[in-house]
């Protein structure tokens, strides 16, 4: 099943509200604690648990998780918090939910590479880049160093969640949950 064909919100679930909230923890702690900086660009995997919760539990979901990682993760660490970097983790977990739910795509890998592109594209490389650039000055020279340093990013997290699912033991785990949704 691998996501919720409920009409009902899976804010409703009690045992969901959980995970998502495991979510965000895990991607603070990626992104805030276990995180690589290399002069303005900061390597990370911030995104994977956001995508999973968009990818798992519906567009909804992945981007509450998006907004509470990113203002949550910035109060605990003492970044300010940017409206617009806000923005693109929303629609990280957004765009990443609605299209593995909306594509026709037969084939789990492509389904996956399409919702997981997409997301970075327009969350990662051009919304965050832009709340880079305008709040904190950076060159374009250096934020276009997102593009390829996301391609690598997305391609291993588009690895992790697919040999999540073909795991025999997380698919029967993650049906069971969502089939209460």
């Amino acid at each position: 099943m691998l996501i919720s064909k409920s009409k009902g919100s899976v804010l409703k679930n009690t045992q969901t509200m959980v995970i998502l909230s495991l979510f965000i923890a895990l991607s603070i702690v990626l992104g805030k604690q276990i995180s690589f900086t290399v002069g303005a660009i900061r390597i990370s995997f911030e995104n994977l648990p956001i995508l999973m919760s968009g990818i798992f539990f519906g567009p909804i979901a992945g981007a509450i998780v998006g907004a509470c990682a990113d203002i949550i993760g910035c109060l605990v660490t003492g970044y300010s918090i940017n409206p617009i970097i806000t923005l693109g983790a929303i629609s990280i977990g957004f765009i990443s939910g609605m299209l593995f739910k909306t594509t026709s795509v037969d084939n789990l890998k492509w389904k996956l590479i399409l919702s997981i592109g997409i997301s970075h594209i327009v969350g990662s490389m051009v919304i965050k880049s832009i709340g880079l650039y305008i709040y904190y000055h950076y060159a374009i020279s250096i934020l276009i160093l997102r593009v390829p340093l996301y391609i690598v990013i997305g391609s291993l997290e588009t690895t992790i969640i697919y040999m999540l699912i073909q795991n025999n033991a997380f698919k029967n785990q993650l049906d069971r949950i969502t089939s209460r949704l």
